[in-house]
């Protein structure tokens, strides 16, 4: 066993070991763990406190208590009931107003904030447009809704049904406009009834601050002088948030799909399953929850943290709530709430925009961890963080159409790794010369008991000739990261999001050139064009190396052979509905390879390569220091040198 043989085994040893490490539990995993352990018993009490209030509530009105979700966790209350309640609430003066909303321009996206609820009913970017040209609406008006849920004098009250007043210097403006750096602050507010003598005047308030040129814009929830109206022993309120999420791409991407991302407080990032409806119960604290779709996100996002919360994901059947309907997602957070205070203000932030990695990851809190780079593995992230996204974003500054992006970024990367493709032809040189003598040992050693004799003189040749079959593996084996990374980048890079390159209208979706009549299983109902010339090329790839390699491999296992030729076909059913851009740039690989192979035909003289094998095969074998210490070991031993 030579330097190289040893290296590559090391190497794949090193890489099998860190995988286990990085997959076992680390320090902040257990220590999250076990706050979430410690968190059991203060919700546990929230619990009781909540099913104490609701019982109250039950006595008084002589009504049966609202249901509960069918998690654990207890919420204040259900939307239905929430209504009925609050007509008898310190704030049912507010159940009545005007359905209008106002509305805010900034130099991105464009806010309808409703009167009813005092939310953003509405969030319109202005720099994207749907798959189909018309205005990009990230969830629907007429379904979405935000309240702050609490107990006032035992009745519940949900802010999401109350309706909100501006109290910006008694403003009667209703459309405002922002720009660059310039902020703006808009500040709603329910009141109470009137106070009695000697008390001042209880409200809820939502102020939000636009700045012209951000997607992030913040918000602040103020209670003030709500300690007479707030039981004392209520601690906590609950935010709750439900919307019906819109489709804004002309495909559904399988591994990039609509889900909820949310993080842990000072944690990791984590999300629910995209192809199943979803209800999870959270018992530790949370920095941020988000809707996230394709491209696009709709985030919330404490200044300190969510005690916990409940998320939830789920498509609507039968009757859709909008034609473009996707699917369902709401959340259900907990905030902590001090009763005793006259003024509780709680810092939160909104970020409505794109999945663009640069812009969140400016923002920080990982937000940039719902754009899935292949953060399950770290290599792949490094590889798409460090190289690929700055290259790609340089490249892109240029103005240039993102075709011609994607044939300088694979330029540049197969350039990268011309030395690694070198050095795996030149193996597979060695291999094809040595083939003859190959077969010839093979015909001296032709019965299944002399395998390992047969194995042995194989071997011999190859120490003497210089030759190491296990040399090309190491290269293959460095260039299976970068493939991979790309297979990660590509769907997700907004950057091709609606940008045409010949016969594809979007990169990020699939290059139809022919549509079909009727769905082929596995297949589609239409035909990729960029795909098909993948699947040719891959073919062509694999019948090349085939002839060149004449490996004794394929006799050694023929199935092998077959199903290097199966593979292709299969991802051509798998890439088919794909975005174009990567089947493009596997495309662009299998060309460049195939120059790369015919220049290495050229300058790679197989006659003096012989030649050159020849005259190894007269030198003495050089044996290696693990194998000198090994002979030196078995002298020792009382074993004969060999």
């Amino acid at each position: 066993m030579n330097k190289n043989s040893i290296v590559g085994f090391l190497l794949i040893a090193a890489i099998m070991v860190g995988y286990s490490i990085w997959m076992s539990p680390s320090k902040e995993e257990l220590a999250r763990e076990k706050q979430k352990q410690d968190s059991i018993a203060q919700v546990m009490q929230r619990q009781n406190d909540s099913l104490k209030a609701a019982q109250a509530i039950q006595h008084q009105n002589q009504k049966p208590a609202a249901s509960t979700t069918t998690t654990t966790r207890q919420p204040i209350a259900t939307p239905t009931a929430q209504t009925a309640v609050q007509n008898n609430t310190p704030f049912s003066s507010d159940l009545k107003g005007d359905n209008g909303y106002y509305t805010v321009h900034t130099d991105l996206a464009t806010y309808e904030i409703s009167k009813k609820g005092g939310f953003i009913r509405s969030v319109d970017l202005k720099k994207y447009k749907t798959w189909d040209g018309k205005p990009l609406i990230l969830f629907d008006p007429k379904t979405t809704h935000f309240g702050i849920s609490f107990f006032a004098d035992n009745q519940v009250v949900n802010t999401k049904d109350l309706y909100f007043q501006l109290v910006n210097n008694d403003s009667t403006e209703k459309d405002f406009t922002v720009a660059g750096k310039n902020k703006l602050t808009l500040h709603f507010r329910v009141y109470a009834h009137a106070p009695q003598p000697g008390q001042k005047q209880a409200y809820v308030e939502y102020a939000y601050t636009f700045t012209g040129d951000q997607y992030m814009l913040g918000f602040k929830l103020k209670m003030e002088n709500m300690h007479g109206i707030v039981p004392p022993t209520m601690n906590y309120v609950e935010l709750k948030w439900y919307a019906d999420m819109l489709q804004q791409e002309k495909a559904v991407d399988k591994f990039n799909g609509s889900t909820i991302y949310y993080k842990y407080y000072n944690n990791d990032v984590d999300y629910l399953s995209e192809n199943k409806d979803v209800e999870k119960e959270i018992k530790t604290k949370l920095k941020w929850a988000s809707f996230k779709l394709r491209f696009f996100s709709s985030s919330i996002i404490a200044d300190q943290y969510f005690d916990d919360g409940v998320l939830r994901t789920n498509e609507i059947k039968g009757h859709k709530p909008a034609e473009n309907y996707l699917t369902s997602m709401s959340t259900d957070l907990t905030l902590p709430y001090n009763p005793m205070s006259t003024s509780n203000s709680i810092g939160l932030r909104f970020y409505f925009g794109p999945n663009d990695f640069t812009i969140l990851h400016h923002y920080g809190m990982e937000l940039d961890h719902q754009i899935p780079i292949g953060w399950g593995f770290f290599l792949l992230a490094w590889i798409n963080e460090y190289i690929v996204i700055p290259v790609f974003n340089w490249l892109g500054g240029y103005g240039w159409n993102y075709g011609i992006v994607i044939l300088i970024l694979t330029i540049l990367l197969k350039t990268l790794l011309f030395s690694i493709a070198y050095k795996t032809y030149m193996s597979s040189a060695k291999m094809r010369v040595l083939k003859p003598e190959v077969d010839a040992i093979g015909a001296k050693y032709p019965k299944k008991e002399d395998a390992m004799k047969k194995q042995q003189a194989v071997m011999a040749l190859y120490r003497k000739a210089g030759a190491n079959p296990a040399s090309g593996c190491l290269p293959m084996l460095l260039q299976m990261p970068i493939l991979f990374a790309m297979f990660r980048f590509f769907p997700a890079a907004i950057q091709l999001r609606q940008q045409p390159f010949l016969w594809a209208h979007d990169l990020s979706s699939y290059d139809s050139i022919l549509h079909l009549p009727w769905n082929i299983p596995f297949y589609g109902d239409h035909v990729s064009l960029f795909t098909l010339l993948m699947t040719i090329t891959t073919v062509m790839y694999t019948y090349m190396n085939n002839k060149m390699m004449g490996s004794a491999q394929t006799q050694t296992l023929p199935g092998m052979k077959t199903m290097m030729y199966i593979m292709p076909v299969m991802f051509l059913g798998f890439f088919n509905g794909y975005a174009a851009g990567l089947s493009y740039y596997y495309f662009l690989v299998n060309i460049i390879t195939f120059l790369q192979m015919f220049l290495f035909q050229k300058f790679i003289n197989e006659d003096k390569l012989r030649k050159r094998i020849e005259l190894n095969k007269k030198k003495p074998v050089k044996k290696s220091g693990f194998q000198k210490r090994l002979e030196e070991a078995a002298k020792k031993k009382g074993y004969p040198a060999k």
